[in-house]
């Protein structure tokens, strides 16, 4: 469909005469907005699987299998090699298959292309998560990170941590200040 519009130009006689072609330019912004939307939908499926029980047993009981191996040294062991690859087939598979019964039509090259020109969109945990599949220093230093937590070694923030009824400190607060006769 053309859309012809006539312009007068500073009240001169020479109209302008201009084309635009609606139907191409509605069609980009439907098709980018499907694919917008494709991706939003993959994105929320893939929240909803990692935090599904089944991914978390798979996840935990590989982690717990293989913690282990791994020390965090940066010397890379001949033996990170096949863990990391039976981790990508078991996990991205899991997911995978999770993301075909969910999205018909659902292609996993695809999704990655698209996953590289929006990973800005992307929140942080389940882009870390994505990255495991395919980063073999993400991988390690998730489970280097899982094994200082589980010999106890993690950072341990309840030092830091102080929890104060609220009646109590503002009761304090307002005695002490009065008691004083400052205000």
């Amino acid at each position: 469909m053309m859309d012809i519009q006539e312009r007068d130009l500073l009240g001169s006689r020479d109209n302008i005469v201009e084309m635009q072609d609606l139907e191409e330019e509605d069609f980009a912004v439907s098709r980018s907005s499907d694919a917008e939307a494709l991706f939003d939908t993959v994105i929320g499926n893939i929240e909803d699987i990692i935090m599904e029980d089944d991914f978390q047993n798979l996840q935990q009981s590989f982690m717990e299998k293989y913690y282990l191996e791994f020390d965090d040294s940066e010397e890379n062991k001949l033996s990170y090699t096949p863990i990391f690859n039976e981790y990508v087939d078991l996990l991205e598979k899991h997911l995978e298959h999770q993301l075909m019964e969910r999205i018909p039509g659902f292609n996993m090259n695809d999704f990655i292309h698209s996953l590289k020109q929006h990973k800005n969109e992307v929140s942080g945990d389940i882009f870390d998560m994505l990255l495991t599949f395919t980063d073999f220093m993400a991988f390690k230093e998730m489970f280097i990170e899982y094994r200082a937590e589980r010999e106890g070694r993690g950072l341990d923030l309840s030092t830091g941590l102080v929890v104060k009824s609220l009646s109590t400190v503002t009761s304090t607060t307002v005695t002490s200040s009065s008691a004083s006769g400052s205000f």
